[in-house]
């Protein structure tokens, strides 16, 4: 397996207010989607979303091939051509690409477990089976919150934030699923003022080729100056 190093053009597209590119080639791009971003237009009336940076930036057309909540941020993959769109969408579905998700959480989770609790695969559809794998990272002490690692099995709507917080450990800035009241008081003690959650890594064997890719999507600075001030540290990811 290859730790993928970012390109130069993840640190361009800070600079020119785009986007980061963790990795390109001739048959996907995996972007480093800030929080506050749609994928694409699908899921509102945004005129500026991932997927129309990512084409500014590399000069054509991409296929979104899985999706991140517009309040999360990280590691977002997108194929250059339908053929790899198709082979991508497949592995997602068939649960052969790995992802790990940096979540701050209220409250302390056991060190390690497993939450199997059917939800929604898209809005208003049937619950579907649904399965998260977490750990814990570390335990704030100066407030009542824990950094765990999520990696979620399946893919459905908000599973991350809907699992912890079916296990009583919403995740902190869910405007959705947590509470108004502890989001307010980490927007104003830590300046956290958004979603918590950070799509971190992410794995699988690259569709044409067979290698195995693993990309990190470094910690933003609004989360890494929160979880700093709350004394928490990220450096024990490793799946």
């Amino acid at each position: 397996m290859r730790d993928v190093e970012p390109t130069s053009l993840q640190a361009r597209g800070w600079l020119l207010n785009a986007i980061g590119l963790l990795f390109v080639d001739e048959h996907l791009v995996i972007a480093d989607k800030p929080s506050g971003l749609l994928v694409h237009r699908g899921w509102d009336n945004d005129d500026d979303v991932a997927m129309f940076r990512v084409r500014d930036a590399i000069g054509q057309h991409v296929f979104p091939v899985h999706r991140l909540d517009r309040g999360t941020s990280g590691a977002l993959v997108f194929a250059r051509d339908r053929e790899t769109a198709a082979a991508l969408a497949l592995a997602f579905e068939e649960g052969r690409v790995e992802k790990n998700y940096l979540a701050l959480v209220r409250g302390a989770p056991p060190e390690e477990g497993v939450i199997d609790y059917a939800i929604q695969k898209k809005e208003g559809g049937p619950r579907v089976p649904a399965v998260t794998e977490f750990r814990l990272i570390a335990r704030s002490p100066v407030d009542r919150c824990s950094l765990v690692s999520a990696m979620p099995r399946t893919g459905r709507l908000h599973q991350v934030r809907r699992h912890l917080r079916h296990i009583d450990h919403p995740l902190v800035g869910d405007v959705k699923h947590g509470s108004g009241v502890i989001n307010r008081h980490y927007r104003s003690t830590y300046a956290l003022t958004r979603l918590a959650l950070h799509a971190h890594r992410i794995s699988f064997a690259h569709p044409k080729t067979g290698e195995r890719l693993r990309i990190t999507a470094e910690v933003p600075p609004d989360l890494a100056v929160p979880f700093r001030a709350l004394g928490l540290s990220w450096s024990d990811t490793a799946p």
